[in-house]
C-alpha cells in the first residue's frame, strides 16, 4: 500500500516526474530562469540515464505542449521511422510473420534527441550545455540505481554474458549485476562530444541546437550506429540477425510538430497526439462515456461498479477500433469521433462483460483486423492466451518487463509540456560500446501483413502507445498529464480524469485513486496476446464493487502493475501551479514552489 500526500500548491513552477532526480533536475532549471520546455527537456535526458531499463537516448518521445503566447497546444512527434531497408519482404524472407520484441531487426530510427532539440530550439531559452549537464554528471559521476533496474539487469545477464557482451560490458562491471551506484561514461562523453561538436562551430544557441541536431544525424553517432547495426545479434526468435539502421535513414528524418487532436468533453478540452499513436482511444472513450454520463458516479472517493463496468466495455470498443483504423496511416478519425458512429457503438453496451474484439465500420468501411488476431479471436482457447509481460516490452530474452517514462512541467508564466519518453531500454538489444546506449524496437509493433493501416512499410511510424494529455478549460490550458504503462496508459488516464472531474478529487487524490484497466484487446507489442473478459483492478476497490464485477461475467484479476502517472496543473483565474504523482512506484516525485 502506498502513503498519500497532499498536492503541491505554489507560483514559481512545478515538475512532476516518474524519478525524484529528473523532477529535481528540471525544477533547477527553473530556478536559474530556464522555462517549463528547457526544464522538460533535462528531466527528459537525466530519465534517459537514471531509469535505463524504461527509456535510453535512442528511444522516443511524444510530447503534447502548450506555449504561454499561443493560441492553442501543439504536438512533438520523436518517433522515428521504419529504415528503408525495412519491408515486409525482408522480414518475411528470415522466416519471421512478426518483427522480434528484441535485438537490432526491431529497430526504428531515434527519435528523442532529435525531438527534443527541436523543441529547445523554437520555445527554450537557455543554452544546450545547461539543459544537458545534469545528464552528463550523473552518466559521468553515477547515479543511485533503483532495484527494478538492478532487477531488469539481473533478468538478461546471462544474454549478456553469452551473446549481448557490449551490454555486459557497461551494465555488468567487473562481472557483477550493480545494486547501488552505477555511472555510464561512455554516454557522458557521447554528449560531450555532441556539445563539443557544436560549441566549436559557433556561440549562437539556436545555432548550436541545430548544430548537434545535425552532428547526431550526420555525424559520429549515425555512423557508430549503422556500423553496428552490421553485425548480427540474438533477438527473441532465437537466432542472429543484423539491423536495418543506417546512417542514411538518420540523415534523412527529422522530428516535427503536428495539430493535435482535440476533443470537447462537457467544459473542457482534451488534446491528444493523433492515431499514429493510441492517443485518440483517450478521446474515443471519453465520447462514448458521454451517453452514460448519468449512470457515472463516486461514491467515497470510489468508482461504482457500475462506472468501472461502463468504462471498461467503452474501452474494450475503442481499443477494437484502434487495431483496426488507428495507424501512420489515412485514418477516419473524423467519423471515428462523429456523433452518428458514437451513438452505434453505445447501443453495443451491455449489462454483462463482452468477451468479443468489435471493431466498427467507418464511412461504409468494414473494419479490417490482421489475420493473426482474427485466427485469435475465432479460437475456443482465446481466452487462454499466454499472459506472457504486461506493460511494455522489454528483452522477453530474459522476461524483464519494460515500460516508459513521463514528465510534466508548468512554469509561472503558464507554458505547459506533457512529455511520454520511451524505447532504448538497457534490455531490449545489445548496446553500441562506442556511445554508450542501445537502439530501440519499436518497429515490433508493425504487422508483417500488408494493406493495414498498421503494416510495416520503409519510411513509415509504428503505431505508439506513448500518450500525453494537455487538458483545457475556456482555452486556458490547465492540466498536464500521463503516465507510463505500455496499452494500459489511456486507461490508466480515464481513472484519473473520471476522479478528478467527476469524483471532484484534486489532482493528487485523483492520481492516487483506484485504477483499473482491460487486457480483452491484443497488445500492442511482441507476442500480442491479450485476455477476453480480463479486468485488472485494484484491492483498493473493495470487496462488493470486485464482486459485483464478477457477477458481471468480467474475469477480475488483482492488477500487480502501477500507474505512474504525473500531472501539473494551472488555475487561469489565480495563477496558482500545483503538481502531484502517483505514490505506487515510490520513484515519482513532484518538485515545485
Amino acid at each position: 500500500m502506498f502513503t498519500r500526500r497532499e498536492e503541491l500548491v505554489g507560483t514559481y513552477g512545478m515538475v512532476a516526474s516518474t524519478h525524484w532526480l529528473a523532477s529535481a533536475s528540471g525544477m533547477s532549471v527553473l530556478e536559474r530562469g530556464g522555462n517549463a520546455f528547457d526544464a522538460a527537456a533535462a528531466a527528459a535526458f537525466v530519465l534517459q540515464v537514471v531509469e535505463p531499463h524504461l527509456n535510453g537516448p535512442a528511444g522516443e518521445v511524444a510530447a503534447v505542449f502548450h506555449a504561454a503566447d499561443a493560441d492553442a497546444p501543439r504536438v512533438l512527434c520523436g518517433q522515428g521511422v521504419a529504415p528503408a531497408g525495412a519491408n515486409v519482404s525482408h522480414y518475411t524472407s528470415l522466416g519471421l510473420t512478426e518483427i522480434p520484441g528484441s535485438g537490432l531487426l526491431a529497430a526504428t530510427v531515434p527519435g528523442a534527441w532529435d525531438a527534443w532539440l527541436l523543441l529547445l530550439r523554437d520555445y527554450g531559452t537557455i543554452p544546450l550545455r545547461e539543459v544537458l549537464n545534469y545528464a552528463i554528471s550523473y552518466a559521468g559521476r553515477g547515479f543511485p540505481l533503483t532495484r527494478h533496474a538492478s532487477a531488469a539487469i539481473a533478468s538478461v545477464s546471462s544474454v549478456f554474458d553469452t551473446n549481448w557482451t557490449t551490454s555486459r560490458d557497461l551494465w555488468l562491471p567487473g562481472g557483477h549485476i550493480p545494486r547501488h551506484r552505477h555511472a555510464n561514461p561512455v554516454l557522458a562523453h557521447t554528449w560531450e562530444r555532441l556539445l563539443a561538436a557544436a560549441e566549436s562551430m559557433t556561440s549562437d544557441r539556436t545555432a548550436q541546437i541545430e548544430a548537434a541536431r545535425h552532428e547526431w544525424a550526420h555525424g559520429f553517432v549515425a555512423e557508430a550506429i549503422e556500423i553496428f547495426c552490421r553485425t548480427e545479434a540474438l533477438d527473441d526468435t532465437g537466432d542472429r540477425h543484423a539491423g536495418l539502421l543506417t546512417a542514411e535513414d538518420l540523415n534523412d528524418w527529422q522530428a516535427s510538430y503536428e495539430d493535435p487532436l482535440t476533443i470537447d468533453v462537457g467544459e473542457w478540452t482534451l488534446a491528444k497526439c493523433g492515431p499514429w499513436s493510441q492517443g485518440p482511444v483517450l478521446a474515443q472513450m471519453l465520447l462514448l462515456l458521454e451517453g452514460f454520463v448519468d449512470e457515472l458516479s463516486y461514491e467515497g472517493e470510489m468508482p461504482t461498479a457500475r462506472t468501472v463496468h461502463l468504462t471498461t466495455e467503452c474501452a474494450k470498443l475503442a481499443f477494437a477500433d484502434r487495431e483496426a483504423w488507428y495507424g501512420d496511416a489515412e485514418v477516419p478519425m473524423a467519423d471515428l469521433l462523429s456523433a452518428n458512429y458514437l451513438e452505434q457503438r453505445r447501443a453495443l453496451v451491455r449489462e454483462d462483460a463482452s468477451l468479443d474484439l468489435r471493431p466498427g465500420s467507418v464511412a461504409g468501411r468494414r473494419p479490417r483486423l490482421p489475420a493473426c488476431l482474427r485466427l485469435q479471436h475465432e479460437s475456443e482457447n482465446a481466452t487462454a492466451l499466454s499472459a506472457a509481460v504486461l506493460g511494455e516490452p522489454g528483452a522477453r530474452l530474459g522476461r524483464s518487463r519494460g515500460d516508459t517514462v513521463h514528465v510534466s512541467v508548468v512554469d509561472a508564466k503558464g507554458n505547459m509540456v506533457s512529455a511520454t519518453q520511451s524505447g532504448g531500454w538497457l534490455q531490449s538489444s545489445p548496446s553500441i560500446p562506442s556511445l554508450g546506449f542501445c537502439l530501440g524496437t519499436r518497429a515490433q509493433m508493425f504487422w508483417l501483413e500488408e494493406g493495414l493501416p498498421n503494416s510495416l512499410q520503409p519510411g513509415k511510424r509504428p503505431r505508439i502507445t506513448l500518450s500525453p494529455t494537455v487538458a483545457m478549460r475556456d482555452g486556458e490550458p490547465v492540466l498536464a498529464f500521463g503516465s507510463p504503462g505500455g496499452d494500459n496508459q489511456d486507461q490508466w488516464q480515464l481513472c484519473f480524469w473520471l476522479a478528478h472531474t467527476l469524483g471532484d478529487m484534486d489532482i493528487q487524490r485523483a492520481a492516487d485513486a483506484p485504477t483499473w484497466h482491460s487486457n480483452a484487446f491484443p497488445r500492442s507489442f511482441s507476442p500480442r496476446d491479450w485476455h477476453p473478459g480480463h479486468l485488472a483492478v485494484e484491492a483498493q476497490l473493495g470487496e462488493a464493487v470486485i464482486s459485483e464485477l464478477c457477477n458481471r461475467g468480467h474475469l477480475v484479476v488483482d492488477d500487480d502493475q502501477a500507474s505512474a502517472l504525473a500531472v501539473v496543473e494551472r488555475e487561469p483565474a489565480t495563477g496558482l501551479l500545483k503538481g502531484a504523482v502517483s505514490r505506487r512506484t515510490g520513484r515519482g516525485h513532484v518538485v515545485g514552489r
